[in-house]
């Protein structure tokens, strides 16, 4: 019997004394051994280069023989190899920006630790890199190169800070289920088949399959933990899931922050009107406090940026109403404005009764010319009319605007001159109209979508560089309920549905509007967290009191006994002496896209799902043998039951 002939490269090898990326001026004339990936070289009169690349940077190897440069051009590219040499100064004007510009390796020996075959893409050549759809195949070469390994290795130190942070503030880490019970409080869920059955209770003599849901968030099981009083103040760093499509920032499975916190506030004690306001008006202020330290440092030791000492608020009503966003980009201004007030009293009265503004984005020549070229050049739709201001419109463009409103027709020449004068128009400003109910709706408005068309323009035409300095802002006071997005509608039938989740608690001043059936007026204890215009994060102060939960439940959203079940642990809890409490769960794939100054969430995901949600890499979602759903209680649509 002949032993096995073992190739060159599958050998004991000395084992690495630093990595790519440690060496510097402070180690020159010692012996050292690298290891990693051997990247193209250049010849020179004297003396050969190659790269040596890690995953924590790249060392340049030089070769004075003539037979060692032959010998290592003759190593494929890519190859794993271990390199013995001796560190060298750099010549002053060879010396480069970076950890190891000013040293070079002098090649004594390498060692081929794994030749590579013939790569379907190179991923040292940064201007040569085929599509997304390929790089995704091979998403483990795709990750050699250095802008996708720096984002990994700047996720896990952020991870680690906010785990520093949180403990040191007295936050416990716990892990919850990712198998849960399917629930009717959020967007559609992943289903879990299980062997286990339950009898059918109306037909007896079969049974049906029993399913896992995969969590869309931790939500029952922080609430429970903080009404346990075993956990006072919890976070996790969450795996969560949601079938939903693949976008820029979405994935069917993501990763957040998760807080939950005992005994936080419910508000201030004085009556809180539908004013405009920049005060915290609303519970959580623990939870803000909190959330605005984390943020704070991260920034502080991620990007060595202060931020100030406190982020600044918007009520839902008043963003909506400036900006025309929940989310508002507050990095430059085109604010919105009301145009209804300074209409003739009449014509005021019209809209008023008809619940309706008037509302228009004023472009001014002299105050906003950079966006003046951009505002003429975008398009309206139906929603929106675009109005250039000069010597000619000046006494009819409310008239002739192409609104589609009865109330402006009779507007006179004197009307529009003094319309002129109160919103202080000069010949050469553009402007884009549009109307809306009284109480802004949903997540943006026409005009909202139009500032943001306007300013991308702008950008993309050159006109205009928005600053890329952090603005965060928190929006609060959102509606409580609402009628149902089109993601939730399979689920709320065209009953009322809660604008974020259920377990929100609404706001003192306005509870007694929601027993006496007022739910439009009803204001919640939700905050959002903006960053340049993108909702980082989500939360709210719950409802701990358990006949008010079983009162939205039940006569609100109108669940039915079974649509409630999902929930009886929770209200039980409440009974049990809960606290009052309330969290916040933060994007942290979506936080990690704005530090690494990415597009795509995908681009700090080690293996990330498709743009249409799907794993090239690993081939799933895969179909599956009709024997193994049969183990399940399972049969593919169409196949005849045996």
């Amino acid at each position: 019997m002949s032993l096995r002939r073992f190739l060159p490269h599958c050998r004991p090898f000395p084992p690495r004394t630093h990595s790519c990326g440690a060496l510097n001026a402070s180690h020159v004339g010692q012996r050292v051994v690298l290891a990693g990936n051997l990247l193209p070289g250049r010849k020179g009169k004297r003396v050969s280069f190659f790269p040596l690349k890690d995953s924590h940077g790249t060392t340049q190897l030089i070769l004075s023989d003539p037979q060692g440069f032959s010998d290592l051009a003759n190593v494929p590219l890519e190859s794993s190899v271990l390199v013995q040499g001796t560190v060298l100064p750099r010549p002053q004007e060879a010396k480069r920006q970076g950890s190891t510009g000013e040293i070079d390796v002098q090649v004594e020996s390498f060692t081929v630790l794994n030749p590579a075959s013939t790569l379907p893409f190179t991923p040292s050549n940064p201007f040569n890199l085929p599509g997304e759809d390929l790089r995704a195949r091979y998403r483990y070469l795709d990750l050699r190169r250095t802008a996708l390994s720096d984002n990994i290795r700047k996720r896990s130190q952020v991870a680690h800070l906010i785990r520093s942070s949180l403990h040191a503030q007295g936050f416990v880490e716990v892990e919850t289920p990712v198998l849960l019970r399917s629930s009717p409080e959020g967007a559609r869920e992943f289903l879990v088949p299980t062997r286990l059955s339950h009898s059918d209770p109306i037909q007896t003599q079969t049974e049906r399959p029993s399913f896992y849901a995969l969590q869309q968030s931790p939500q029952q099981p922080k609430q429970l933990l903080i009404c346990s009083g075993g956990v006072d103040r919890y976070f996790q760093i969450a795996k969560c899931f949601r079938d939903e499509d693949g976008r820029k920032d979405r994935q069917p499975e993501f990763t957040q922050i998760d807080l939950e916190m005992a005994y936080v506030s419910w508000g201030q004690p004085a009556p809180a009107p539908l004013q405009f306001s920049d005060a915290w008006r609303i519970g959580g202020l623990e939870i803000r406090q909190v959330v605005e330290s984390l943020i704070q440092k991260i920034w502080s030791q991620a990007e060595q940026i202060d931020l100030p000492d406190q982020f600044n608020v918007l009520t839902y009503g008043e963003a909506m109403t400036r900006y025309g966003s929940d989310k508002p980009d507050t990095r430059f201004g085109l604010e919105i404005t009301n145009i209804t007030p300074y209409l003739p009293t009449d014509i005021l009265n019209a809209y008023d009764q008809n619940d309706q503004v008037l509302e228009g984005i004023i472009v001014r020549k002299s105050k906003d010319s950079e966006f003046i070229r951009a505002s003429k050049a975008c398009k309206d739709d139906h929603s929106t009319c675009h109005v250039h201001f000069s010597q000619t419109t000046a006494s009819t463009w409310l008239t002739d605007s192409g609104l589609d409103c009865d109330f402006l027709k009779n507007l006179t020449a004197d009307d529009h001159a003094q319309v002129n004068a109160s919103l202080e128009l000069r010949h050469g400003d553009d402007m884009w109209l549009s109307k809306r109910p009284q109480s802004p709706r949903g997540g943006s408005t026409a005009l909202g979508k139009t500032r943001l068309d306007i300013s991308e323009l702008a950008q993309a035409r050159g006109d205009f560089t928005i600053t890329q300095d952090p603005h965060f802002l928190w929006i609060t006071e959102f509606p409580l309920f609402t009628h149902a997005d089109e993601d939730k509608d399979h689920l709320a039938k065209g009953r009322w549905s809660s604008s974020h989740h259920p377990f929100t608690a609404p706001m003192w001043q306005d509870i007694e509007a929601m027993y006496r059936g007022d739910i439009e007026k009803v204001r919640g204890q939700h905050y959002d967290l903006v960053l340049n215009g993108v909702e980082i994060g989500g939360g709210s102060v719950r409802v701990h009191d358990a006949h008010m939960q079983d009162y939205i439940f039940s006569k609100i959203l109108q669940l039915t006994e079974e649509e409630k079940s999902p929930f009886d642990q929770l209200l039980h809890a409440l009974e049990c002496g809960a606290p009052p409490h309330g969290g916040i769960a933060l994007g942290f794939d979506r936080l990690m896209a704005i530090l690494c100054k990415t597009q795509s969430i995908r681009d700090v995901i080690a293996f990330p799902k498709s743009g249409n949600g799907t794993d090239p890499l690993f081939k799933s979602p895969s179909t599956v043998k009709e024997a193994m759903l049969h183990q399940y209680g399972l049969r593919s649509r169409g196949t005849e039951q045996k």
